[in-house]
């Protein structure tokens, strides 16, 4: 595949280069990880490098309910999106995989490195904008993003990077944050029990020192099927029963009765 993909919204494709009205958040994400919640992250990151099944998002949804991996990603090489400290590229390394770690913050990709050492994978790391990744179309099997590009990154221009860099048939996996609970969240504090913010239309959200970009399901539906992308599956993820931690943003009791996050699945198929 050599033909980049653009989406029908402000020529927003790969060759496009963010405009200054749209893409401060490229600058206030990397101060965001760099400077406020790399160092928070850090120590957390050694026991997601040391799990042997994957799980997902906030309510470590189990790789075996979830199967964002295709069962065929041996030998293949994929692409995370976003990938932070690197724990999903740990895991796909783990599977035979040849997984490319990108993300934009350099502390964030110094403890990749370090945790990559230490575990003696094979995982290239890429300091780079998920929105505009240094690597040639169609190489990839499989990109995927657990709550990196598909949170921080704007997704008219992160779907069709992602387009971009798959091969034919190549498929597309990722957690993001629900349009309900993005409507339900508060600038401070948790997801409360009324709607805060309108459904339609203001999909970039402020989250500390960064910005977050929640799009609603038919916007995103749209978005993917016009970068060639048939929908496989979306899963709308309860907290589980027991065990379930609070975190800032969202409550375990919250997010049993509302969906807080979600699981999508997608091939390359136009």
């Amino acid at each position: 595949m050599t033909t980049k993909r653009m989406t029908t919204r402000g020529n927003a494709g790969a060759d496009a280069g963010p405009d200054a009205a749209t893409a401060d958040h490229i600058a206030r994400n990397r101060t965001h990880w760099d400077e406020e919640r790399a160092a928070y992250h850090a120590p957390l990151a050694r026991a997601h490098w040391e799990q042997r099944e994957p799980t997902w998002g906030l309510w470590a949804t189990p790789e075996s309910r979830a199967r964002l991996i295709p069962e065929d990603i041996s030998g293949r090489d994929v692409v995370e999106l976003g990938c932070g400290t690197g724990y999903v590229s740990a895991w796909l390394a783990r599977m035979g995989a040849r997984p490319v770690g990108v993300d934009l913050s350099a502390a964030q990709l110094a403890t990749a490195r370090a945790l990559r050492a230490e575990f003696g994978l094979d995982i290239a790391l890429l300091l780079a904008d998920a929105e505009r990744v240094p690597l040639r179309d169609g190489r990839f099997a499989l990109a995927i993003s657990d709550y990196g590009a598909s949170l921080w990154c704007d997704p008219y221009r992160w779907i069709p990077e992602a387009a971009r860099l798959l091969e034919p048939g190549g498929r597309l996996a990722f957690s993001r944050r629900s349009p309900f609970f993005a409507a339900c969240r508060p600038e401070d504090g948790p997801a409360e029990e009324r709607l805060l913010r309108p459904y339609f239309g203001g999909h970039r959200l402020p989250h500390g020192g960064g910005v977050e970009f929640t799009l609603p399901h038919g916007d995103l539906v749209r978005l993917l099927r016009e970068n060639g992308f048939t929908v496989d599956d979306l899963i709308e993820v309860p907290a589980p029963g027991a065990g379930a931690r609070d975190y800032p943003e969202v409550t375990a009791s919250w997010a049993r009765r509302w969906p807080s996050e979600e699981l999508w699945k997608a091939t390359l198929t136009g």
